[in-house]
């Protein structure tokens, strides 16, 4: 069986643009400050369209954003 990770550098891009909040990136991208803190924090993965904005809104790749770990598990 395979388990996937969703990896992001989001915490990371909003230090780098002016030290963005979680409030301002939420409201440019139109989602809640908490939705922001949840996907800094793993657990919660971003529909393709949010992950679109997210990049957007930072002016990278999608890929500078997230990224995926697949592992195989030993079942």
């Amino acid at each position: 069986m395979s388990k996937y990770t969703i990896n992001n550098n989001i915490r990371k891009l909003r230090f780098f643009n002016d030290e963005m909040t979680q409030q301002e990136l939420a409201q440019i991208v139109g989602v809640t400050r908490q939705t922001i803190s949840s996907l800094e924090k793993g657990k919660y993965s971003p529909s393709l369209d949010l992950a679109f904005r997210i990049a957007l809104a930072f002016d990278v790749p999608l890929d500078s954003v997230f990224s995926y770990d697949l592992k195989e598990s030993g079942n």
